[in-house]
């Protein structure tokens, strides 16, 4: 339950922020010795739970299950109708738990820590004010995620667009949607609201998801296509209206104008440092961080999960965490902190093993680096490729399956630096690759992981098989 302000002692740690990066640096780090609070101005669970991660994802998944089940003759013909999309919303509400925190809250207290509502302001070293209460803490940790950006195009700002938020916690399907962003959110919702049949247009400045592989982009904007968007590359808004008749219209620098009935704008996000009062201890809004997330030129502030800006998504902010709350309670502890790279306290995998899902369809899933960040890293690499819908796997899991993998080697050392899979579903094969990169598994090792047969997963011998007649 909610606490009041303590009466004498202070805590040991107070952690601004309730998602899951603050849920878990809280329990990572509390302990009989180790009293701590945790402050949410929002809901206990945070914008993965409410608004990302879990809400769009049941928005996609009865999309995905249609278009497989058509995939497959037998099952094809089953599937009479389209989808209701009442009943898909009403599923994204239970995973939501319909926007009731109560469940979450329940844990916070079972798990010893305490909860103060309100939104968290750093007033000096150690110090957070929430409304009229001020506490104080040997150390503090910020986990407050991160924001979207609005881009500068006259008449945005005044039409009411909406957010990501208002996409996956929307009550109605609308009849037509423009998105503006083709990114890994502008792109799912793509996918999702043109299986609840609504009309979509997508703009994108570049090429769909452009720090991927490039042949990433392309098989997304044909899937798109093949589903009724329409995908624009490169076609910029100069200027977006909302009507008298409630509708956005969105002039594009082509000359053209495209109307919806509502407009997505998912361009990127920020960390959320707004408000935080950094300014206070002499920081700004850009925070560097250590392994343990400790922020330079501080003792006693962590910064962990988005608003760092390492790498911004959930499992890997609840990776930081981990390390975060391990290492704080080391500290306050007197004891060794293990910081050295790959060790508990130290948060390695940022720099080299990141993976990543994009929950289309085609799904995407890689880790690492792509070949052109492997060139701008100055690394003596080759690549391999493999046609995904050449594999027996995939042949039996869909008819006419399309995908492509690549791995990105690094030539000097024999490992696996970085790996990208496009197919129907190929999120399961990315921890795969992420254990080989973490690893340093040897190539030569490599060869003797045998995956079964016949699984998708069969990719992973054809690849290695490829980059052995190439190397011959």
């Amino acid at each position: 339950m909610d606490t009041a302000a303590p009466t004498s002692t202070d805590y040991d740690l107070i952690v601004i922020g309730a998602g899951p990066v603050g849920e878990n640096v809280a329990d990572y780090a509390v302990g009989p010795n180790v009293r701590v609070a945790i402050i949410e101005a929002e809901l206990v669970g945070g914008e993965c739970s409410y608004w990302a991660c879990m809400p769009s994802k049941a928005l996609l998944r009865s999309g995905h299950a249609i278009r497989a089940a058509g995939r497959l003759p037998g099952a094809r013909e089953a599937v009479t109708g389209d989808l209701d999309a009442a009943a898909v919303l009403a599923r994204r509400d239970a995973f939501t738990s319909n926007w009731d925190d109560s469940g979450q809250v329940e844990w916070v207290a079972a798990d010893g820590i305490d909860l103060i509502r309100g939104f968290g302001e750093i007033v000096g070293d150690g110090r957070v004010r929430v409304g009229d209460r001020t506490f104080s803490a040997r150390a503090v940790a910020l986990a407050t995620g991160s924001v979207p950006t609005l881009p500068d195009i006259p008449g945005l700002a005044e039409a009411r667009a909406w957010g990501t938020r208002e996409a996956t916690s929307t009550e109605e399907v609308p009849q037509s949607l423009i998105i503006l962003g083709g990114g890994v959110a502008g792109t799912e919702m793509a996918f999702a609201f043109a299986a609840l049949g609504t009309s979509v247009t997508l703009l994108s400045r570049g090429a769909l998801l452009g720090r991927e592989e490039p042949f990433v982009g392309a098989m997304l904007a044909s899937a798109l296509a093949a589903e009724g968007v329409d995908v624009r590359i490169g076609d910029d808004p100069v200027r977006v209206d909302r009507g008298a008749d409630g509708n956005v219209s969105a002039e594009l620098a082509g000359g053209a104008t495209v109307r919806a009935a509502e407009l997505l704008v998912s361009t990127g996000r920020r960390p959320a440092t707004s408000g935080l009062g950094l300014e206070t201890v002499g920081l700004d809004d850009t925070l560097t961080v250590d392994d343990t997330m400790l922020v330079a030129g501080t003792d006693w502030l962590y910064a962990v999960g988005d608003v760092n800006g390492r790498a911004l998504l959930t499992h890997q902010g609840k990776y930081q965490a981990r390390a975060a709350g391990q290492a704080i309670a080391a500290r306050l502890a007197g004891e060794q902190v293990h910081d050295g790279a790959w060790e508990v306290h130290a948060a390695s995998a940022d720099h080299v093993a990141v993976p990543r899902v994009v929950f289309s369809d085609p799904e995407v899933a890689a880790v690492g680096l792509t070949e052109a960040q492997a060139r701008e890293a100055d690394l003596e690499f080759r690549t391999v490729e493999y046609d995904m819908g050449q594999v027996a796997g995939a042949k039996l899991h869909a008819d006419g399956y399309v995908g492509r993998a690549k791995l990105v080697i690094d030539h000097t050392r024999g490992v696996v630096v970085g790996a990208t899979f496009v197919g129907q579903d190929v999120a399961d094969l990315v921890h795969a690759a992420t254990i080989a990169i973490v690893g340093e598994v040897p190539m030569d090792r490599l060869w003797h992981a045998v995956p079964a047969y016949p699984t998708i997963s069969e990719v992973w011998l054809r690849l290695l098989e490829t980059y052995r007649s190439e190397a011959a």
